[in-house]
């Protein structure tokens, strides 16, 4: 079984989209999040921004490996605003990001099959906006070792492609190696091999 170590996000909010249907307008916007207080702050400076609006219909994911989401109509009939945004973000196959439709209401009622297309397009142009990035899922192990294993050491660090965190060379060298996921089993059994290096995975 392949083990997935890969996912989908965006590092800066999207540019503002605008879809308009029967003179309601949706202000479309995405934001990477890390946690529940990113997505608080991102609504609370919307609504400053759109004081005026009617409604502030959101989704947002966050997490690689257990997910969480949620969708929100605000007002709007049950199932018509915050689950056809975070279908886009399923579309779009993204994590760790929040997706805000902004509406004000036109004065020409739009129906549940309207409201379902607008935050759809809504939320597809946000995304669409953005600049989507594909990123990895990394473990980090500490390597201890003594300065006559440097060079051994290095070698694997060069052959395996391995990026350093962050090195202390005192009395004897520990550095901070990021593994991709898929690879740590590996990597791990390679260091665990070699004799004098001590290896251990970073929390």
């Amino acid at each position: 079984m392949e083990i997935k170590d890969s996912y989908k996000t965006i590092e800066k909010p999207s540019k503002e989209t605008l879809f308009k249907d029967r003179n309601s307008k949706f202000f479309g916007y995405a934001f990477p999040v890390l946690n529940e207080d990113d997505v608080k702050e991102a609504i609370d400076g919307l609504k400053k921004k759109h004081h005026a609006a009617r409604h502030f219909c959101y989704a947002w994911q966050l997490g690689t490996e257990t997910i969480s989401y949620r969708a929100n109509d605000d007002g709007e009939p049950n199932n018509s605003a915050g689950m056809p945004i975070y279908g886009q973000m399923q579309a779009f196959e993204v994590t760790n990001i929040l997706i805000v439709s902004v509406r004000y209401f036109g004065g020409t009622k739009l129906g549940v099959g309207g409201l379902i297309n607008a935050y759809k397009n809504s939320a597809q142009l946000a995304l669409e906006a953005s600049i989507i990035l594909d990123k990895t899922i990394n473990i980090e192990y500490q390597l201890s070792f003594g300065y006559d294993l440097m060079n051994k050491v290095m070698r694997i660090v060069k052959e395996k492609n391995l990026n350093i965190v962050s090195q202390q060379l005192e009395l004897d060298c520990q550095y901070v190696i990021s593994v991709r996921k898929k690879d740590a089993t590996t990597i791990f059994e390679i260091f665990t091999n070699l004799y004098k290096v001590e290896i251990k995975e970073l929390a």
